[in-house]
This record gives structure tokens, C-alpha cells and sequence, in this order.
């Protein structure tokens, strides 16, 4: 059987490694050409005038805007948001830090102790005639895996963060030339964040994986039981950076709406808005950082779930370790496919026009999508012997290699269509949208109703997408079909996260050319990018909640086999009352986090309006506002609240596992995973819309939109309110629920064994 791959061994050695640093090379590359664009303006002028470098930037010279004051607001502005950033995030991680250290130990005491601390070897769980590492191993290597996954992903979200803030003046500067340019860095920059994260989150655990194999040997079962803990600390990192960034964004940002919109009647990104700064810092950290750390969780915990099921197979059993890192060359595959999809947005074809921005961004889903499926049938062909055995539930099934490949595909087409069917539900190009601000013309209650109905039927498109898809990868090849699915939707992580990176990007560079002053037309095109950015934004939390839910009913059937339960039966009262708790805690984790928005906005709200009532000559731009006060009521809030939602989601299966044993853990992932997703889809797509309804107004691009007046008319202010509401549905809860879906999955069956032995207690009493 072993000689039956066409790729040997050490092709697989050295392509995964290759094809992880060609991902940074190509990044580097990327941030290089972003940093062509200067912040320093009297120097260049002078040097390159012989060339035409300035006869380029004199296309706007009419109007006046080349000053350099310009330039310098635009370098001071960015650096007063990189600042907030980067200090937030610093304080976010020492909190972090502690917790994580915490876990740590607490992984090794209850993984140590399912054979009382002993270190023999102790028989298989699968074959008991073999020996294995004793269980003190799996609680030493998976706590360090833990710790490896949370520092990647920390890392991962830090990154980003810094690529965006470098960025966002940049994109503002060369809105100057023209919206093409713009587009170009926006996109070149989430480009970088996109392919840094895709190949170090790869590198990280192929690196990983070598290194405990020097100690595990042929025991890869306890092999890969302990690399769960990898994605454990991916998500776990995940959780409190999209709670904390998105109670940081969405507080400063309802706050400036509030006072700055609704009842002052400037602009947004007004300069003389207290919140302004927090508000465009809060993009950085919740939307880039957070995003960033969510997706490599979800793409950690995939390959994980992928990686246990396939060691107690064929794979594992016959030690094919081609075979065995099929996911890991999956995503190989993905970083080349990715690389080559994004020359078509930036060299191959040039965005010339506002109407080309959409489309471009959708060509780069459907090209990765096209390009990825022509890639998984090569890896498929040369990586998988054609017929191999898959463990299902105590039997082990035949599966062909062609099937694998469906499996694969079947994700990463239903990642296509949740895509697209986001797209359709929020942006301002189609009639959902229009219909939501056409009901601002009767007020703002009209507005939340027809918000809330179209988020709730965008969700029947991706359920059925994701159920044919479980279905189908399901009967080929049982529960790694599902967890290569979920690898297959995020195979193109790459492209999705540059296009997700892109919102935020080009949001901060509307609000930088708000604040520097620049003129209308430079306004109108930021605008342009940035409302394509907010569908984009949507589409990127569409494929993380898809992802989520594949790659968690993946670990659910890792953490079912792991637990040795043979079946999960919902007529047994344990079962069923693990359904219902399960399926109401994704709506205790929204109130925690809606709460928590709320009451850090209403401290915003105050605070704005201490300033305006005030500080004198602050509305006539005379005085400058205390930034610094607001971006700490920010940082105080969400450093205070993203603990409480945070503790619910890790101690949940806990608690459940220790009293109430495996089968009511089994009920609780499973309700948590079937109510999680529709809430998450619907209130990201409800929010989104919102937003979009707002900008379709102030455009005023169409007849239509027109009718609906001009920013300040009572429509205007409706959609307003909308947005204002839909913020903390689509920034903070929606988001952060699919974390809550995949990080109750990966922790219970990193506990797997604790639970199995040790569990259920209260059910042992009686």
C-alpha cells in the first residue's frame, strides 16, 4: 500500500516547507511594493521631477490638494491610529498572556492525570495490542502545541494589524492619482496579511509535527492527539481578540455615529469628532487582528481535525506519511493557487473605474475557486493511494481516492456559493439592500424590520450549501470527508483573507482623507472602495462561519470517536438536554457581547458629548478634541468585558465533561453548532446590509437614491440608526460566534481523554 503515492516521502518534506516560504517571499514582495508609496513629500519631489514620477501626481495640481500639509495630516493621522493600535493590542495580550498561561497548566494536570501521572507506555486506544506513549506525553506535547498555536495566532493577528495601519495613509495618498492606484495598495497590503498568515500558520505546524514525531516515533496516534492542541490555542487566542477588538471598534464607532451623525450633524470621520480616532483604530484591531487570528484558527483546528482522524486510518496505521499530510499539501496548494489568483487583481488586469472595484474582488473568489479545484486533483492524484480505509465509528470504511477529492471540492464550492449569496444579501449593487433603504423613507423602525427579515432569510442559501456539502463528504468518506471540506473552503485563506483585509484597509483611508481635508472627489473615491470593502468584509465573515461549521462538526466527530462513543442517540434524556442548553448558549454569548457594546457606547456617547458641550470653539474647528480619552474608554471596556463571554465558551465544556460526562458534552456541541450558525449568519448579513443601505443613500448613485435625499434628511438619519444597530451584529457577535461553534469542539476533544475517564460525575453519584 505505502508505495502506491506517486509523491515520495521527501517530495512531501520539501514541497510543504517550499511552498510555506514562497507564501512570505511573495508577502515581502508585496509589502515592498506598498512601501514605494511615500509619506514624505518634499524630498521625492525634487529628485524625481526630471522622470515623470511628478508630472503623474500634477494630474490634481488644479485643485490644490498636491500641499504638503496634506501629506504631513495624512503621515500624523497614521500614526496616531497605529499607536492606539499597537498599545491596545499590547494590553489586550498581557491580559491574554495570563489566561493563557493558566489554560496551559491546566491542560497538563487533566491530560496528566487520566493515567495518574505514570510514565510507562501504556496499549492503544485503537489497537490495544500495540504499545503507545504514555498519556503524560499527550499532556506534555499538547500543552505545548497549545502554546505554539496561541502565539501563532497572536502573531498572525498583530501582523495584520500593522500591515493595515502602515497601509491606510498610503491608499489615501494615491486615491490622489486615481481610484485604480488605490484600489492596487488596499488590495497589495491585504495581500500581505492573507499570504503571511496562510503559509506561517502551515510552516508553524508542519515544523511542529516533525519535531514531536523525533519523540512519538510510530505512535502517531498519540502523535496527532496532541497537535489538537494547536488549533485549541489558535482559537482560543481567536475568541478574545475578535470580543475585545470588536467591543473596542463597535463603542467607538456607535458612539461618533450617535453624537457626530445623528445629533451634530457632521460627517463621518469629522475631524472634530472626539471618537474618531478610536473608532478607525477599533477597525484596525478588531476587524484585521481579530479576522486574522479567527481564520488561522479555523484553518489550525481543520487540518487537526483532518490530521486525528486520518492517523487512526489507513494513513496512520500503515505510516504513509505523504498520505497522512494530504491536508497539510491541500493548503500547500492553496498559497500557489492564491499567489497566482492575486496578479490577476494587481498586474494582470488594472482597475480603472469605481464600477470595476466589485467585480474585481469577486473575480479573485471565483478565479482562486476555478485555479483550486484544477490544484486539489493534482494533489489528489499524486499525494492519496487510489483506495485506502477511513475510520468510522469503530469500522473502517474503503474509501477511493476520487471520492477525497469531491470531499474536497464540495467545500471549497460551497465556500463559493456562501460567498456569493453574502454578496447578493449586502451589497448596495442589488435589490435586498435597496429595499432596506427604501424603507428608511418611514423611519427607523421600518428600516430595523426589513434589516432583521433579510438577515434572517439570508440564511437559508448557506445552510443548504453546508448541509448538501456535509451530506456529500459524509457518505464518501465519513468524518474526514467533513474535515477535508472544511480544508477545502479554506484551501484559498489566502485570497479570502486579502479580500477581507481590503475592507478595513481602504475604511481607515476614507476616514484619513476625512480628517486631512482632502477634497470631495478624493472622499467620493474612498467611499467607492470602502463600500465594496464592507461586502467584501461580509463575504469574509461568510466563509469563517461556513468554515466553522464543517470544521466543527469535523472535531465533533474526532472528539465522538476519541471519547469511544459509538453512537450519539438525541432520544436519551443526557443527549437531549445537552441539545437544548447547547443551542441556547450562542444566544447567552450575544447578549454578553451586545451588552458589553452597548454599555461602552453609552460611556462614548457621554463622553463625546462632554467634549462638544465643553470644549470651546471645538464645533467651529478651532480646538482640537481629546482623542486620547476616548480610545481609552475603548481600551478600558473591552479589556473589562471580553473576560465573561470569554469564560463562558472554555468553561462550558468543562464543566459539562467533569459532571455531566461525554454524552451530554456530545448533545452540547451539537446544539451549539446548529443554533451558532444561524444566528452568526444572520446577524453579520442583517449588519451588513444595514451598513450598505446607509452608504447606497449618501452616494446617492442612482435615481433612487437620490429620492431618499441627501446626508442629513430624515431617511438618511433612519439608515443611520440601522447601521448603528447592526454594528454589534456584525462586528461582534456574528463574528465571534463561529469562534464559539469551533472552540467548544477542539476543547473537548483536547480533554477527550480526561473526560472519557474521569467524567461525568454528578450521573456516577446517582
Amino acid at each position: 500500500m505505502g508505495a502506491s503515492t506517486i509523491l515520495p516521502d521527501l517530495g512531501t518534506e520539501v514541497l510543504i516547507p517550499v511552498c510555506s516560504i514562497v507564501g512570505i517571499a511573495f508577502a515581502l514582495v508585496q509589502w515592498i511594493l506598498v512601501s514605494k508609496v511615500k509619506l514624505l513629500p518634499e524630498k521625492s519631489a525634487s529628485a524625481s521631477d526630471a522622470k515623470n514620477g511628478f508630472a503623474e501626481s500634477l494630474i490634481e495640481e488644479e485643485e490644490g490638494i498636491n500641499d504638503h500639509n496634506v501629506v504631513h495630516k495624512c503621515a500624523e493621522i497614521q500614526s496616531a491610529i497605529s499607536e492606539g493600535a499597537t498599545s491596545f493590542l499590547f494590553t489586550e495580550y498581557q491580559y491574554v498572556g495570563i489566561f493563557m498561561v493558566a489554560f496551559a497548566i491546566l491542560i497538563f494536570v487533566f491530560l496528566g492525570s487520566v493515567e495518574g501521572f505514570s510514565t510507562k507506555s501504556q496499549p492503544c486506544t485503537y489497537d490495544e495490542t500495540k504499545l503507545c506513549k504514555p498519556a503524560l506525553a499527550t499532556a506534555v506535547f499538547s500543552t505545548v502545541s497549545f502554546l505554539l498555536g496561541a502565539v501563532t495566532s497572536v502573531v498572525s493577528g498583530f501582523l495584520g494589524m500593522k500591515i493595515a495601519t502602515y497601509a491606510n495613509a498610503r491608499t489615501t495618498l494615491e486615491a490622489r492619482k486615481g481610484v485604480g492606484k488605490a484600489f492596487i495598495t488596499a488590495f497589495r497590503s491585504g495581500a500581505v496579511m492573507g499570504f503571511l498568515l496562510a503559509a506561517n500558520g502551515l510552516l508553524v505546524l508542519y515544523i511542529t509535527i516533525n519535531l514531536f514525531k523525533l519523540y512519538y516515533g510510530d505512535d502517531w496516534e498519540g502523535l496527532f492527539e496532541s497537535i489538537t492542541g494547536y488549533g485549541l490555542g489558535g482559537s482560543s487566542m481567536a475568541l478574545f481578540g475578535r470580543v475585545g477588538g470588536g467591543i473596542y471598534t463597535k463603542a467607538a464607532d456607535v458612539g461618533a455615529d450617535l453624537v457626530g451623525k445623528v445629533e451634530r450633524n457632521i460627517p463621518e470621520d469629522d475631524p472634530r469628532n472626539p471618537a474618531v480616532i478610536a473608532d478607525n483604530v477599533g477597525d484596525n484591531v478588531g476587524d484585521i487582528a481579530g479576522m486574522g487570528s479567527d481564520l488561522f484558527g479555523s484553518y489550525a483546528e481543520s487540518s487537526c481535525a483532518a490530521l486525528v482522524v486520518a492517523s487512526i486510518s489507513s494513513f496512520g496505521v500503515n505510516h504513509e506519511f505523504t498520505a497522512m499530510l494530504y491536508p497539510l499539501l491541500v493548503s500547500s496548494m492553496g498559497i500557489l493557487v492564491c499567489l497566482l489568483t492575486t496578479l490577476f487583481a494587481t498586474d494582470f488586469f488594472e482597475v480603472k473605474a469605481v464600477k470595476e472595484i466589485e467585480p474585481a474582488l469577486k473575480n479573485q473568489l471565483i478565479i482562486s475557486t476555478a485555479l483550486m479545484t484544477v490544484g486539489i486533483a493534482l494533489i489528489t492524484w499524486i499525494a492519496l493511494p487510489s483506495t485506502f480505509t477511513i475510520f468510522n465509528f469503530g469500522a473502517q470504511k474503503v474509501v477511493h481516492s476520487w471520492q477525497l477529492f469531491l470531499c474536497v471540492c464540495v467545500g471549497l464550492w460551497a465556500g463559493l456559493i456562501i460567498g456569493f449569496v453574502t454578496e447578493y444579501y449586502t451589497s448596495n449593487a442589488y435589490s435586498p439592500v435597496q429595499d432596506v433603504a427604501d424603507s428608511c423613507r418611514t423611519g427607523a423602525a421600518t428600516n430595523v424590520i426589513f434589516g432583521l427579515a433579510l438577515g434572517y432569510k439570508s440564511v437559508i442559501i448557506p445552510i443548504l450549501a453546508i448541509a448538501i456539502s456535509i451530506f456529500v463528504s459524509f457518505s464518501f468518506a465519513a468524518m474526514y470527508g467533513i474535515a477535508v471540506a472544511a480544508l477545502g473552503m479554506l484551501s484559498t485563506i489566502a485570497t479570502g483573507l486579502a479580500i477581507d483585509a481590503y475592507g478595513p484597509i481602504s475604511d481607515n483611508a476614507g476616514g484619513i482623507a476625512e480628517m486631512a481635508g482632502m477634497s470631495h472627489r478624493i472622499r467620493e473615491r474612498t467611499d467607492a472602495l470602502d463600500a465594496a470593502g464592507n461586502t467584501t468584509a461580509a463575504i469574509g465573515k461568510g466563509f469563517a462561519i461556513g468554515s466553522a461549521a464543517l470544521v466543527s462538526l469535523a472535531l465533533f466527530g474526532a472528539f465522538v470517536s476519541r471519547a469511544e462513543i459509538t453512537t450519539v442517540d438525541v432520544l436519551t434524556p443526557k443527549v437531549f438536554i445537552g441539545l437544548l442548553v447547547g443551542a441556547m448558549l450562542p444566544y447567552w454569548f450575544s447578549a454578553m457581547t451586545m451588552k458589553s457594546v452597548g454599555k461602552a457606547a453609552l460611556k462614548m456617547v457621554e463622553e463625546v458629548r462632554r467634549q462638544f458641550n465643553t470644549i470651546p470653539g471645538l464645533m467651529e474647528g478651532t480646538a482640537k478634541p481629546d482623542y486620547t480619552n476616548c480610545v481609552k474608554i475603548s481600551t478600558d471596556a473591552s479589556i473589562k468585558e471580553m473576560i465573561p463571554p470569554g469564560a463562558l465558551v472554555m468553561l462550558t465544556p468543562l464543566i459539562v465533561g467533569i459532571f455531566f460526562g461525554v454524552e451530554t458534552l456530545s448533545g452540547v456541541l451539537a446544539g451549539s453548532l446548529v443554533s451558532g450558525v444561524q444566528i452568526a449568519i444572520s446577524a453579520s448579513n442583517t449588519g451588513g446590509a444595514w451598513d450598505n443601505a446607509k452608504k447606497y443613500i449618501e452616494a446617492g448613485a442612482s435615481e433612487h437614491a437620490r429620492t431618499l435625499g441627501p446626508k442629513g434628511s430624515d431617511a438618511h438619519k433612519a439608515a443611520v440608526i440601522g447601521d448603528t444597530v447592526g454594528d454589534p451584529l456584525k462586528d461582534t457577535s456574528g463574528p465571534s460566534l463561529n469562534i464559539l461553534i469551533k472552540l467548544m469542539a477542539v476543547e473537548s476533544l483536547v480533554f477527550a481523554p480526561f473526560f472519557a475517564a474521569h467524567g461525568g460525575l454528578l450521573f456516577k453519584i446517582f
